[in-house]
C-alpha cells in the first residue's frame, strides 16, 4: 500500500491530534516544571488553574504527548463527563494506585470541586511514589493544600495567564491571518488562546475585514460561555457587569450600583478564576471585561445606562468627599467609566505600576522647581514660578519617576479672589486670566478664580501618563471646589489634538493670548456658574452614550450668570409677573441656578413656585411677618392698586410701603444667598 493509500486511511484522530499540535505555542515554563516532576526531580502533583479558554486542555494533550514519549502509561479524568462521587472518580483513576511510572490527567476540576477534600485527604495519599498528577481546573486550589506542611514539597501550583506577545502573533500567523488583521485581533483578544482563535477564525472568514474589525455577536456569546459560563441568577450577572464596567470593584461600589446582597455578591466575585484581587478592589481579566461591556450594551442598551448612572454618581461623589492623597484614584476611577467614548482615551491607563508619583511642594523643592521650570518654558516661566511658590506653596504639586525619583514636572492651582499690583506684574498669564474674568462676568461675593500652571519636561509632554496625573488632579480640584466662578488652564503653543480634547471636556480657549518672554500661550476657561458641576458630569455621561459632545441633551444648557443688582432687578419684576406664567418664562431668572436645582419643572413653573415659597418662609421668622403680609396681599392676593393693600392689612399708606420695601429686600437678599450658596445652604438671616 503507498504512503498516499495510508495517510487517506489512517484515523481522524491523528490528524486533529497532528493539528492540535501544530497550535500549541509557548508555555515554556509550564513544560519546564512539567518535565522536572515527569522525570523525577519535582513536584507530585501539579495543579493548574486559569479561566476557560485560557488553554488547559491544551496544555493536559501536550502533557499527555509528553508522557507517552517518555514511554510512561497515561490515565485521564474528564470532569466534564465523570460522575462527582469518590466511586467513580477512582474507577476513572484506579490506574495510578498500582503502577508508580503512571501518570494521571484530571481535566476541567471545577465541574467535581466537591471532591478536592476527599482527593487531598483520602485519594492522593494512596497513590505510590513515583506516580505524576495534574490536576486543571478554572478554580485555584483550596488554601488547605498550601497550609498543610506535608504538601510543602509534593505540590505545585501553576496559575495559566496569556500567551505572551510574540507566541500570541505566532498563533495568528499560523492561522494564516492577513497582516492587516493581526493589530485588531490583538487589540481584541490580548493573549487569550481562544478569543484568537476564534477572532482569527471569523476575521479569516470575513474576506471584507479590515483594521477597523471587531468580534460580531456569535464571538462575544461563544466566548462568555467558555469564560463566565451559566451563573446561578441575574444578580450574580448584574454584578459581574457592574465589576466589568467599574476599574475596580469595592463592595462600597458594588452596594451603590447593587443594594441587595451587596457582600454576598462580592464575596462570589473575588472567588471567580478571572478576577483578581488588588490592593484597590476587584477587577476581571481583560477579556472577560470586553466582552461582558460589549454584550450588556448590545443586549440591554438601557440597563446599561441605569447601572453606569448609578455607577457615576457614587463615584462622583468620592472625588468630592475623598482625602486630598486619593483624589487621583478617585477621579481615575471616575473617568474610567468613559473609557469607550474615545474621547477620554487618556485618563484610563491604570496606575498599579506605579511609574510615576505625586508629591506636595516641600520647601527643599524649590530649587528643583525653578530648574524644571527654567527647562521647560524658559527663565521668565521660572521666575513665575518662584513668585507663586512663595505665595501659594500649597498650590504646587511635584511629579517624579518612580524608578529614580527623577523630577519630571510642576503643577501649581492658584486660587484667587483678588490681585494686587504687584501679581498682576508679576505673571502676564495670571493677569490675562483675571482681565478676562472681570470683563465678562466679574467675580461675585465669596467667589474665586483658578488658574493652572504647568512646567513639564518637553519628553513627558503631550499624551503621557505624568499628564495624566496632571489632569487627574485638576478636574479634582474642579470638581471639589467651593464658591469657584472661573477655571483657566494656560498651555504653551497646544495643538489641534489639545485644543479639540480640552473642548471635548467643556474649556474654550480665549482669544487674548497672553505671551511670557518670548513664548506665546493659550488660555482655556470654564465657567463653573454658568455650566456647574452636575451639568459638566451629564456632559460626560453624554459622551459616553453617543461619543459626541454637542446636541440637545449634551449638558444642561448654560446658566445665566448675573450680578447682584441685576438679580435684585429680575427678582422685583418677577414678582409684579407672578401671575402671568408666559411674562415669567422671559425672566433670566429662568436660567439660574435656583431654578435648575429644580430639575424636572417647567421653569416658568418653577420660578413662580419658587417666589411664592419664599414669601411664605417670611412667616418663620417674627422679625418678618410684617413684610410676608405686605408681599402677600400685594403679589399673592393680587391687590389691585398699593392703596387698597394698605387699606386691606389696616395700615397707614407710607407704613406699608415701608413694610413692602423692605419685604423685597429681604426677599432679594434671601434668593441672592440661595443663588450664590445652593439651596440646602443655611437659611440666610438679616442682621
Amino acid at each position: 500500500m503507498s504512503s498516499g493509500s495510508t495517510n487517506k486511511s489512517g484515523l481522524l484522530g491523528w490528524r486533529l491530534q497532528a493539528a492540535r499540535q501544530m497550535a500549541f505555542l509557548g508555555r515554556e515554563e509550564e513544560l519546564a516544571v512539567f518535565h522536572a516532576a515527569l522525570y523525577g526531580g519535582g513536584c507530585s502533583v501539579l495543579y493548574v488553574h486559569g479561566p476557560g479558554g485560557i488553554g488547559k486542555s491544551a496544555l493536559l494533550r501536550w502533557f499527555a504527548h509528553e508522557a507517552a514519549v517518555a514511554g510512561r502509561p497515561v490515565s485521564a479524568v474528564d470532569g466534564r463527563t465523570v460522575e462527582p462521587s469518590p466511586a467513580a472518580f477512582e474507577a476513572e483513576a484506579e490506574l495510578v494506585l498500582g503502577d508508580a511510572d503512571a501518570v494521571l490527567l484530571v481535566d476541567d476540576f471545577d465541574r467535581v470541586q466537591g471532591l478536592e477534600g476527599w482527593l487531598r485527604e483520602r485519594f492522593l495519599p494512596r497513590v505510590p511514589m513515583g506516580v505524576l498528577v495534574v490536576i486543571a481546573g478554572r478554580y485555584p486550589p483550596d488554601m488547605r493544600w498550601q497550609a498543610d506542611p506535608g504538601w510543602a514539597g509534593a505540590l505545585e501550583v501553576l496559575p495559566l495567564r496569556d500567551l505572551r506577545a510574540g507566541d500570541a502573533q505566532a498563533l495568528l500567523d499560523s492561522c494564516g491571518v492577513a497582516a492587516e488583521l493581526r493589530e485588531p485581533l490583538l487589540a481584541f483578544a490580548g493573549g487569550h488562546p481562544l478569543a484568537l482563535l476564534l477572532g482569527a477564525a471569523v476575521a479569516v472568514k470575513d474576506g471584507g475585514a479590515s483594521r477597523r474589525w471587531k468580534p460580531n455577536q456569535d464571538v462575544v456569546a461563544t466566548l462568555l460561555d467558555q469564560l463566565v459560563g451559566e451563573l446561578p441568577s441575574a444578580a450574580h450577572r448584574h454584578a459581574l457587569e457592574i465589576c466589568a464596567h467599574a476599574h475596580m470593584t469595592t463592595e462600597d461600589l458594588l452596594r451603590a450600583a447593587l443594594p441587595q446582597d451587596a457582600g454576598r455578591l462580592f464575596g462570589w466575585l473575588r472567588r471567580l478564576p478571572f478576577v483578581e484581587s488588588s490592593s484597590l478592589g476587584l477587577f476581571p481579566h481583560d477579556m472577560v471585561r470586553e466582552l461582558l461591556e460589549a454584550d450588556l450594551r448590545w443586549r440591554d442598551p438601557e440597563g446599561y445606562a441605569v447601572m453606569h448612572d448609578r455607577m457615576h454618581a457614587h463615584l462622583a461623589e468620592r472625588v468630592r468627599t475623598a482625602s486630598d492623597a486619593d483624589v487621583l484614584g478617585a477621579v481615575a476611577a471616575l473617568l474610567y467609566l468613559h473609557r469607550g467614548n474615545g474621547a477620554s482615551a487618556d485618563f484610563h491607563r491604570c496606575r498599579d505600576e506605579g511609574e510615576f508619583q505625586e508629591e506636595v511642594l516641600r520647601q527643599e523643592d524649590v530649587g528643583t522647581l525653578l530648574r524644571v521650570a527654567a527647562t521647560a518654558e524658559g527663565a521668565a516661566s521660572a521666575g513665575c514660578a518662584a513668585f507663586w511658590a512663595e505665595r501659594q506653596p500649597e498650590a504646587f504639586r511635584l511629579y517624579r519617576r518612580t524608578e529614580t525619583g527623577e523630577p519630571v514636572a510642576f503643577s501649581a492651582w492658584l486660587r484667587l479672589a483678588e490681585l494686587d499690583e504687584q501679581e498682576l506684574a508679576a505673571d502676564p498669564i495670571v493677569a490675562q486670566a483675571w482681565v478676562h474674568a472681570r470683563a465678562t462676568t466679574p467675580l461675585r461675593a465669596g467667589e474665586h478664580l483658578a488658574v493652572c500652571r504647568l512646567w513639564v519636561l518637553p519628553p513627558y509632554r503631550g499624551n503621557s501618563p505624568v499628564m495624566d496625573l496632571i489632569q487627574w488632579r485638576v478636574i479634582g480640584n474642579c470638581l471639589r471646589a467651593e464658591r469657584m466662578a472661573w477655571s483657566y488652564i494656560a498651555i504653551q503653543r497646544p495643538n489641534k489634538a489639545w485644543v479639540e480634547h480640552l473642548r471635548r471636556y467643556g474649556m474654550r480657549n480665549i482669544s487674548d493670548q497672553p505671551r511670557l518672554g518670548d513664548d506665546v500661550y493659550t488660555l482655556f476657561v470654564h465657567d463653573w456658574r454658568a455650566v456647574p458641576v452636575q451639568a459638566w458630569l451629564e456632559r460626560m455621561n453624554h459622551l459616553l452614550v453617543d461619543g459626541c459632545a454637542d446636541g440637545p441633551s449634551a449638558a444642561t444648557a448654560e446658566l445665566a450668570v448675573l450680578s447682584q443688582a441685576e438679580f435684585a432687578e429680575a427678582v422685583r419684576k418677577a414678582l409684579r409677573q407672578l401671575s402671568r406664567l408666559d411674562a415669567l418664562a422671559a425672566s433670566p431668572l429662568t436660567r439660574t441656578r435656583l431654578i435648575a436645582e429644580r430639575a424636572g419643572q417647567d421653569p416658568a413653573a418653577a420660578l413662580g413656585d419658587l417666589l411664592r415659597q419664599a414669601i411664605d418662609d417670611l412667616r418663620e421668622d417674627p422679625r418678618s411677618v410684617k413684610f410676608h403680609r405686605a408681599l402677600s396681599v400685594t403679589f399673592l392676593r393680587g391687590a389691585s392698586t398699593q392703596e387698597l393693600a394698605a387699606e386691606h392689612l389696616g395700615l397707614p399708606f407710607t407704613t406699608y410701603r415701608r413694610h413692602l420695601t423692605a419685604g423685597i429686600e429681604r426677599l432679594c437678599a434671601d434668593l441672592w444667598h440661595r443663588e450664590l450658596y445652593g439651596t440646602n445652604a443655611p437659611a440666610y438671616r438679616s442682621t
